[in-house]
């Protein structure tokens, strides 16, 4: 039998493989660009530090993310007003009007993870993912 951390290793690998494949048309990468872009969609105007913690990837991970989406057309990067070292980073309309479909994509995507468990499992399952996230978060 697989160990917990095995098993969601697996499980994460194939999860990022296919929503790779389903972003792949949309000039979206592997690696969590997704994540990135959701972020900066609910969180327009957000700086790339405040994107590292919120996804919880590295700098320099953030860094070459943004770099794509950017080339990609959905994010802009404006200095900061405030800070000139720092950028503040923006959906740009290509982004806003994908974001339908993005969801879409994150959500049929999410419901075929579990698409074997009950509602009732579904729940346990998050609650305890959860629980497991708190603890190693606490850390």
């Amino acid at each position: 039998m697989n160990s917990i951390g095995k098993l969601i290793s697996f499980i994460n690998r194939i999860h990022q493989k296919e929503l790779a494949n389903k972003l792949r048309d949309y000039n979206i990468g592997g690696g969590g660009h997704h994540s990135y872009l959701k972020t900066i969609l609910m969180n327009p105007g957000l700086n790339q530090d405040q994107l590292t913690c919120e996804v919880k990837f590295d700098k320099a991970t953030t860094t070459r993310c943004i770099k794509q989406l950017e080339d990609a057309g959905y994010v802009e990067r404006i200095v900061d007003d405030n800070d000139r070292r720092s950028y503040r980073l923006y959906p740009t309309t290509e982004a806003k009007e994908f974001e339908p479909v993005l969801v879409s994509i994150l959500d049929e995507s999410n419901q075929s993870l579990a698409c074997c468990l009950s509602e009732e499992e579904k729940e346990q399952l998050r609650t305890l993912l959860q629980k497991v996230y708190d603890n190693y978060n606490a850390r």
